[in-house]
């Protein structure tokens, strides 16, 4: 008992001092979240702050949001951040209480164990691993979590989406976890393709009294409620504008990179120096690209369907048309539930490395290129390759040291042997 009221302290003692970090940094300093939503490492043309404001002031007025051509967002975002009172505090608080939700989430994620011992596969480290707290504690005093709610990009509601959708599949809710990822899936649109791994977690973490035996219909049937809520979802954006527009608007721009704003991803500057001729077939090379490796790491790694969901986030991170810091911060806020398999990485000063490296160049040779003018796009397209060669590389440790794990466990004649790549 007494246990329990520490651990509880705990938590409500960590969620206080995130909350009172965030809130010392909106009103002590109220020029920094203005200067933080123009940052492009922080705001891209589907996440911006700035662009939801824009939007805001056209939906206020009786104006369709999408007719400046500027929102790229959800529509129903909108009567969302016209409820809240004029006063930016309101705002402050409802980007705090939002990342207060992801790490409860994180805290039941951590917590579960799942990380180390799945339905399918039970790893000899799972005893080196650390509570739900400490990997709440992470994820909440990330600088780039810090940095992402106060400069209030939108990317911080899709980040709650994915971790409760985890969280509840982990739990054994499989349909509050199709929900969650509906929602998701609606900001942001890639979160759809985290599905066949959240139906493999969900499926494996049945609670016995309502279990599917048959993998096909308990597929089908989760399948049915996505689309059934992105359904219902599609269908209150419509009433709410009045047309379809939204779809091309919000999805559209990221299916084709109409907006070649420059920001953390690979895409923008190939495709500003793409030949029009070309787009359709490098914009098709490209999805194609991103979405294959879901298939792939769901075979391999079906075993641990959470490695698989940490994998794509760090994959999508790297690779999908707009990132952001904020992709980059929850990808390492799941890092931490495999110190298990840490000793077995074998970069991660590099990485580390790498990614400091990236962090503190980039913004300078941004400035460089856009406000000294003493650089070109090349400068901050350089400094983007690093940043995306640190995030691959760490994927790429990541999933080594899992497959090293499950090898071990095969063959445990070879455990601490080195390995060598023929």
């Amino acid at each position: 008992m007494d246990g329990n009221k520490a651990a509880v302290g705990r938590t409500a003692g960590l969620y206080a001092g995130a909350a009172v970090l965030r809130l010392a940094l909106f009103t002590l300093f109220p020029g920094l979240p203005d200067l933080l939503t123009g940052r492009v490492e922080i705001s891209t043309p589907v996440n911006s702050f700035k662009r939801l404001q824009e939007g805001l002031f056209l939906y206020n007025h009786n104006v369709s949001p999408y007719d400046g051509g500027v929102y790229h967002q959800a529509p129903l975002l909108l009567p969302l951040f016209s409820l809240l009172p004029s006063l930016p505090i309101f705002t402050y608080l409802l980007y705090i209480v939002v990342d207060l939700l992801s790490a409860d989430a994180l805290v039941k994620i951590g917590d579960s164990g799942e990380a180390g011992s799945s339905k399918l596969f039970t790893s000899p480290r799972r005893g080196k691993r650390w509570s739900g707290v400490v990997i709440a504690a992470v994820f909440l005093f990330d600088p780039f979590t810090i940095a992402t709610c106060v400069g209030r990009s939108t990317s911080v509601f899709t980040t709650c989406a994915i971790l409760h959708a985890i969280a509840k599949a982990i739990s054994g809710a499989p349909f509050s976890a199709m929900v969650a990822l509906s929602f998701a899936a609606y900001l942001s649109m890639y979160p759809l393709l985290l599905l066949p791994p959240l139906i493999l977690l969900c499926y494996d973490r049945q609670l016995p009294q309502r279990s599917t035996k048959s993998a096909v219909q308990f597929a089908a049937q989760n399948v049915a409620v996505v689309a059934g809520v992105l359904a219902a979802l599609f269908g209150m954006s419509y009433l709410m504008t009045g047309s379809w527009e939204f779809l091309p608007s919000t999805y559209g721009v990221q299916l084709t990179l109409s907006d070649l704003t420059p920001n953390m991803g690979l895409w923008w500057y190939f495709f500003i120096e793409m030949f029009d001729s070309f787009r359709s077939f490098f914009l098709a090379v490209f999805w194609l690209h991103l979405s294959s490796y879901v298939g792939g790491l769901c075979v391999r790694i079906r075993r641990q369907p959470l490695v698989v969901l940490t994998l794509l986030l760090g994959l999508f991170a790297t690779f999908k048309p707009y990132p952001s810091i904020s992709d980059t911060s929850l990808f390492l806020a799941m890092v931490p539930l495999y110190r298990h398999v840490f000793p077995l990485m074998r970069y991660t000063f590099v990485v580390a490395a790498v990614v400091m490296y990236a962090t503190f160049l980039g913004p300078a040779f941004y400035h460089l290129w856009i406000y000294a003018g003493s650089g070109n796009a090349n400068f901050f397209y350089a400094i983007t390759l690093v940043w995306g060669l640190g995030q691959s590389l760490l994927v790429c440790d990541l999933t080594f040291a899992v497959l090293r794990d499950e090898w071990e466990v095969e063959r445990p004649e070879m455990v601490g042997k080195e390995i060598r790549q023929i």
